[in-house]
């Protein structure tokens, strides 16, 4: 009986994508992960659940929390938005609505939301936002050159990242018996 012998078949192989780029750090990977997070739940932008407090005032947020934003098929205006509310807090909220739709859709700057929906559930209490430290004091030559800007946000914003500049730097932080 002859024997058959077998040859190897060449097998397709798909070449493997060369990576570009080195190692990214884990900061510049959450935003795109909270992202998607985010819009799997209707959230288009994720400030407005950070934000919240802003956008309806402290009062309102204690008690609500947003849940999601529906959007009708094939658009980005005129959605519904789900808020949670806690306890008897509802009938309120009923009738502020109309505010919060102002509200929101000022944040947002677009009509995005056209009516609310409210669910009664529980709204865990948001972490208390840590007072702001005193800004370092701003060397007078950049003092000069701050007086200018007419934007007062701006202005601050730039007169604290002078004065960190200027500060001295923190001490070292002893590892393992070395100072780095």
């Amino acid at each position: 009986m002859p024997t058959m012998t077998t040859r190897p078949r060449p097998h397709a192989t798909i070449p493997e994508p060369r990576r570009r780029g080195g190692a990214r750090p884990v900061a510049e990977l959450l935003p795109d992960i909270g992202g998607a997070a985010f819009r799997k739940f209707g959230f288009v932008q994720s400030a407005v659940v950070s934000r919240w407090g802003e956008i309806v005032g402290e009062r309102f947020a204690r008690v609500s929390a947003p849940e999601s934003i529906r959007f009708p098929p094939g658009k980005r205006a005129d959605g519904t938005l789900t808020l949670i509310v806690s306890g008897a807090h509802g009938t309120m909220m009923q009738h502020i609505a109309p505010e919060i739709v102002e509200r929101v859709n000022r944040f947002f700057g677009y009509p995005a939301v056209a009516r609310l929906q409210f669910r009664h559930g529980e709204v865990r209490p948001r972490r208390p936002v840590p007072p702001r430290r005193e800004p370092p004091p701003v060397p007078a030559e950049m003092h000069e050159s701050l007086r200018d800007i007419a934007d007062p946000e701006l202005r601050e914003v730039l007169a604290a990242l002078a004065g960190a500049v200027a500060a001295p730097p923190p001490p070292a932080i002893p590892i393992l018996g070395k100072v780095r």
